[in-house]
């Protein structure tokens, strides 16, 4: 018994793997591309992904946010957890990454679910709100560049309707958060997120070491 978070050697992780991944062949063939690319390390983990398609179906999403797409694993997790009708908005700024993301939700039959917005992601969720979609979408993804994250955040905490979730990736960004010799931008907008959301009284949180670390939000 452990009173505390366990962390994870190469045998236990691989375990937790054996019995718990159900990852369709699909998702995995995306992964494995993915792995052969330059910048593989922005690809989300296997497990991961299944957590946020849990997370999608108990609470019956059916509109919903990505910030950030590189590949579109994270986008087809969350396409392929939703229903007939659910629908993703895609916010990414790269061409040559989310055209290999929009060939696999071709493949997969969900490309119809998705809306890729290939542009800075504040302006099309300014344009959401613009548009007065605020208060209507049930889930939200940030997985994007660090330096925007309180903005994203904010702007994705006025589109969930009350009682949606929000899910942002790479909190704990590999132990570097927990290092004050670390002072980096990345790593210190990073800190400065984590501070922001632990203050905020408009939300229910969890932090949880899965991955690189994720930080779950409802929006009371």
């Amino acid at each position: 018994m452990t009173r505390k978070t366990l962390g994870l050697d190469e045998s236990l992780y691989n375990y937790l793997l054996t019995v718990s991944l159900r990852e369709p062949d699909i998702l995995s063939q995306l992964r494995q591309e993915t792995a052969q690319l330059p910048m593989a390390q922005m690809q989300i983990a296997p497990e991961q992904g299944q957590f946020m398609a849990l997370l999608v179906q108990l609470i019956g999403a059916k509109k919903t946010l990505e910030v950030g797409v590189f590949t579109g694993y994270s986008s087809l997790v969350v396409a392929l957890a939703l229903p007939e009708d659910g629908h993703l908005i895609a916010c990414d700024v790269s061409v040559e990454y989310t055209t290999m993301a929009q060939r696999y939700w071709q493949k997969a039959g969900v490309a119809h679910k998705i809306d890729l917005q290939l542009a800075p992601a504040l302006d099309t969720l300014d344009q959401l709100l613009a548009q007065g979609e605020a208060e209507t979408f049930d889930f939200a993804f940030i997985d994007a560049d660090k330096s925007n994250y309180v903005n994203y955040y904010e702007c994705c905490l006025k589109l969930l309707r009350p009682g949606g979730l929000m899910v942002v990736d790479n909190v704990l960004w590999s132990g570097r958060v927990a290092n004050p010799e670390v002072q980096d931008n990345r790593t210190n907008a990073i800190r400065a997120f984590n501070r922001h959301v632990h203050q905020d009284s408009r939300v229910a949180l969890s932090l949880i070491p899965l991955a690189d670390g994720l930080t779950l939000v409802r929006k009371l």
